[in-house]
């Protein structure tokens, strides 16, 4: 329990110490896109009745910063020291691999919520939101945070080079979290995009949690948590299975 503490404590103070950059920076880049995107629609499209597009776009783009800063922890945490080679004095240290891979995804999670909850206490200035299921929403946001931190993990595992994992995020993650119905209800769509947006994992974790704010969704949110939560725990055991077997970890 302290190895695994002690390691969880290193990955949060990691990203705290340049909360600058990890934090503050993804905070203001949403922000833009509150003001861009709300500034440019509001008053022109109406996704839930009598719901503002702003109000509606807000817990789209709070669940946008916890998933994309969930998978950049762990992702650029476990590269960097891949690549520094400082890897090996975690390696040596008597950690089991469960720990190794829990460490990291808490610490993926805490950084996740965090930039969350500093999007939704900015944005909160511009439009008022109900909270219709707080533990729904809270809910996604764990479950969609530790997806992607497990995810994040993977991605440098498989890497030799920050490129690679570069590569993952900007082809892979920005462009799912983009797809997932952040911006608009996938029922404006039409129904060969609707079809491709269910094979989408993103779009379920951002519709239950839009969820939770407004009772309404665009699929049924107990399916949704059940597809999310199948997700994560398949992708949680190929992880483990990596790390078991030292994948481009040990040389």
């Amino acid at each position: 329990m302290n190895r695994f503490a002690t390691l969880c404590h290193k990955e949060l103070l990691r990203f705290f110490k340049v909360s600058i950059q990890t934090v503050a920076a993804p905070v203001l880049t949403t922000l833009l896109y509150l003001v861009i995107f709300g500034h440019a629609l509001e008053g022109r499209l109406e996704v839930y009745p009598g719901l503002r597009y702003t109000a509606f776009l807000v817990p789209g783009l709070v669940m946008m910063g916890v998933l994309q800063n969930a998978f950049a922890n762990s992702s650029s945490s476990l590269i960097q020291s891949k690549l520094t080679g400082n890897i090996v004095f975690v390696l040596l240290a008597p950690i089991s691999y469960v720990e190794f891979f829990a460490a990291y995804v808490v610490a993926s999670i805490v950084r996740g919520l965090v930039v969350g909850l500093g999007v939704l206490a900015v944005t909160l200035w511009f439009v008022p939101l109900p909270l219709h299921a707080p533990v729904w929403a809270l809910v996604f946001a764990l479950l969609g945070a530790a997806l992607l931190g497990t995810l994040g993990l993977i991605a440098a595992l498989v890497s030799d080079k920050i490129d690679q994992v570069a590569a993952f995020q900007n082809f892979v993650i920005v462009p799912l979290t983009f797809l997932s119905g952040v911006f608009y209800s996938i029922h404006t769509l039409p129904p060969f995009w609707q079809r491709l947006s269910h094979a989408n994992p993103f779009f379920y974790m951002v519709d239950g949690f839009r969820y939770g704010f407004f009772g309404a969704s665009d699929f049924p949110p107990s399916a949704s948590l059940a597809i999310v939560f199948a997700s994560l725990l398949t992708v949680s055991l190929a992880t483990l299975l990596l790390l078991r077997s030292g994948y481009k970890l040990r040389t």
